[in-house]
């Protein structure tokens, strides 16, 4: 091959690697065009929101949404401080927590649940736990298993002499600020001495990380008494005790429960309410909304996608609620918050 020829060919080879190169750089922003959304918080809903996700991306393949189980108080701090694009808390922000906020963030109500109260005692399947003793129990007060305060609501019970242990949440949790809402509510004790949020001086007690560490705690630990979200209890498969609702009726939860504990409720324009002892014979006395926490402007086009994941859980995804044992949103509510995403930038 002449020098001429070796040149010829050299120079065509470039100008077909300038061509690939450029071709490449044309095709990059495609490859790259899947959004990520993250988001960290609640460990309450983290069933129903797994299966959400895992949904959506179904439906949008070009959208992967990846999501923290660490607990309410990690998603209010990691959402403040705008590590994620989205928290989730089942306990509300409280005004002192929003002013620090730089932006107006959203309270976003995606489903409804129960916090149940686990137990393992043997030769105990049924229980019956008023909100008096459910408080006494947790400040320490109350601190075996055929104490007189439990036993005259379990006349058929065989209640052993037994110590009881006190199993509660670890970190910043937003099952915990609905468990001590409900005893703030129903112990003068209980709000005098520990009060109500994500996190308290517990009086008593062992502390699991999550819902998992809890029920883990409680499965593993006997004669232990705990609080975790309804599905939480029943997939694990450990007994939840039945509580006396503000009418007077003993109550295990479920979905009808929490449904009409809700059904009462007004709900106000930012979504922060509380509905623990909500009046009505079937209303279950320990439920709850849980809510995304979202800002109305984000940057870098999360906004949008934001929205159209909203609008997707409204519609779709509270279809899928009642088979993981989360109540949907009432439809008045659901009227609301669609109305409040179309605000989200």
């Amino acid at each position: 091959m002449t020098p001429y020829n070796i040149l010829m060919e050299t120079k065509i080879m470039l100008k077909t690697l300038k061509l690939a190169a450029a071709a490449l750089l044309i095709l990059a922003p495609l490859a790259a065009a899947e959004t990520s959304l993250t988001g960290a918080g609640a460990t309450f809903p983290y069933p129903i929101y797994s299966k959400w996700f895992d949904e959506y991306h179904k439906a949008k393949p070009d959208v992967q949404i990846n999501y923290q189980s660490i607990g309410s108080g990690g998603g209010i701090r990691q959402i403040t401080e705008r590590t994620v694009d989205f928290g989730a808390t089942d306990g509300p922000m409280t005004d002192k927590m929003m002013f620090k906020i730089d932006g107006k963030l959203l309270h976003i109500p995606t489903v409804l649940g129960a916090d149940v109260p686990v137990f393992n005692v043997k030769g105990v399947e049924k229980l019956n736990l008023s909100g008096p003793a459910l408080a006494g129990i947790f400040l320490g007060t109350i601190n075996r298993w055929n104490d007189p305060v439990i036993a005259q609501d379990n006349p058929e019970a065989k209640l052993p002499d037994a110590r009881i242990t006190v199993v509660h949440r670890s970190d910043g949790s937003g099952t915990t600020y609905i468990w001590t809402d409900y005893l703030s509510k129903v112990s003068p004790e209980w709000l005098k001495k520990a009060g109500r949020g994500t996190a308290v001086n517990w009086p008593t007690g062992l502390g699991g990380k999550g819902n998992e560490g809890v029920s883990s705690l409680v499965k593993q630990t006997p004669n232990s008494i705990g609080y975790v979200e309804l599905i939480y209890a029943k997939q694990n498969d450990i007994d939840y005790a039945s509580v006396k609702n503000a009418a007077g009726k003993w109550l295990k939860a479920d979905i009808a429960g929490v449904t009409a504990a809700a059904a009462g409720a007004k709900m106000p324009a930012d979504y922060r309410v509380s509905i623990t002892d909500a009046p009505g014979e079937k209303s279950y006395p320990i439920a709850s909304y849980t809510w995304l926490l979202i800002y109305q402007k984000n940057a870098g086009g999360k906004g949008a996608e934001l929205k159209d994941f909203l609008r997707w859980m409204l519609k779709d995804g509270q279809t899928m609620a009642s088979d993981l044992g989360y109540a949907p949103l009432p439809d008045g509510v659901k009227a609301m918050v669609a109305k409040t995403i179309e605000g989200v930038q």
